[in-house]
C-alpha cells in the first residue's frame, strides 16, 4: 500500500488517491477473482418493478446486500446459489483497519462490477443498522466519475474521478451523503483484461454488542 494523502471532500467524507499500489491491486484482483468464482456476479433487481441494476453484484463477509422484488436487505447466502458468502478478503480488512477508525469489523462487503455504460444513480447506504462506523471503499480498474452530495436529495453535489487503487471513506455526518456513479472512462487501466471496473464498499451492518 502507498501512503496517501488523504483529501477531505466534505466532513466524514474522505478521498485517499492512489492508497493501493498496482501490486496490491493485482492482489486484490485475484482474491476478489476467487470470491466470485465462489459467489457469482449477478444482477440484483429493483424492489416493485423487477427492472434488473446494470451493475452486477456479488457480497463477501458473513452478510450481503442483496435487492430483489421484496426490497433490499442483508442476508447470509447468495440469492442465487443459496451458498453462504466467501470470507472478506485480508487485504480488505487491512483497509478497514487503516482508514476506518472504528474497532468493530465489517460484515459485508458489496462488489459491484461496472462494465461499459453501466452506472449507479444517486443513493444513500441505509439498510444498515449501525451507522457509526463508516463505509470504506476501494476501487479497481477503469476511472468512474464519481458523484457526492449531502444528506439531503435533491441537494449540491460535486463530481470527481476516482481511479483504479483510490479508496474513499463515508464516516461521521457524510454516512448518509447521497453518491453514485454517472460513468465509466474506459480503456484508463490495463489491471482488468476485461475492463471495467470492481469497486468494493465495506460496512458493518448489525450495531455491535
Amino acid at each position: 500500500m502507498m501512503q496517501a494523502q488523504p483529501i477531505a471532500i466534505s466532513p466524514g467524507a474522505v478521498y485517499y488517491p492512489a492508497y493501493l499500489d498496482r501490486a496490491a491491486q493485482e492482489g486484490l484482483l485475484a482474491e476478489i477473482r476467487a470470491a466470485i468464482a465462489v459467489a457469482p456476479l449477478y444482477h440484483p433487481r429493483m424492489p416493485r418493478s423487477g427492472k434488473p441494476f446494470s451493475v452486477r453484484m456479488t457480497n463477501c463477509g458473513p452478510l450481503g446486500w442483496v435487492s430483489d422484488a421484496t426490497g433490499y436487505r442483508y442476508q447470509a447466502r447468495h440469492p442465487e446459489t443459496g451458498a453462504p458468502w466467501p470470507p472478506i478478503p485480508a487485504a480488505l480488512l487491512r483497509a478497514w483497519q487503516a482508514l476506518g477508525g472504528v474497532a468493530v469489523e465489517p460484515q459485508a462487503c458489496l462488489v459491484n462490477y461496472y462494465g461499459q455504460g453501466t452506472r449507479l444513480g444517486l443513493h444513500q447506504d441505509r439498510d444498515e443498522e449501525e451507522f457509526a462506523a463508516p463505509v470504506v471503499s476501494l476501487s479497481l480498474g477503469d476511472t468512474a466519475i464519481f458523484r457526492i452530495g449531502g444528506t439531503q436529495r435533491g441537494g449540491p453535489s460535486r463530481s470527481l474521478k476516482l481511479a483504479g487503487g483510490d479508496a474513499f471513506v463515508f464516516g461521521g455526518p457524510a454516512r448518509l451523503a447521497f453518491h453514485g456513479i454517472d460513468r465509466l472512462l474506459p480503456g484508463t487501466s490495463t489491471l482488468l483484461p476485461e475492463g471495467g471496473r470492481f469497486n468494493l464498499t465495506m460496512r458493518r451492518v448489525t450495531r455491535a454488542p
